[in-house]
């Protein structure tokens, strides 16, 4: 039997995860994903199959800092961004990752910025 590299077994975690949680119009899914240097964050609409709102380090304005500072100001991008669009609440797709680090601070900026989930 082969060894199962990290991507494999964070792809495994990340469809027991989305077995369980769904998105739909009135309450999106809010999926991140993490790359070595930056971080993802969208609200999708699993019914329709669309992203509403997206935002990414990659278009944050200060490129700089640490990663989970960048990851704060994408939570709260995110945050802003849905509510500019009036969704006020969400659903939590951790992607497979552990809620900690960047992603925690992701969350806990998007909550902050007026997201609930």
């Amino acid at each position: 039997m082969a060894k199962q590299t990290r991507l494999e077994n964070r792809t495994r975690r990340h469809s027991r995860v989305r077995e369980k949680i769904r998105g739909s119009a009135g309450r999106p899914r809010l999926a991140v994903f993490r790359s070595i240097t930056h971080i993802y964050a969208q609200l999708i609409d699993d019914d329709s199959g669309r992203t509403l709102v997206a935002a990414s380090s990659v278009e944050a304005k200060d490129g700089k800092g640490k990663k989970s500072e960048r990851a704060k100001t994408v939570g709260t991008m995110i945050g802003e961004k849905a509510k500019a669009k009036g969704i006020a609440e969400a659903v939590f797709d951790r992607g497979g990752y552990r809620y900690h680090g960047r992603v925690k601070a992701l969350g806990d900026a998007a909550r902050s910025a007026g997201l609930r989930f």
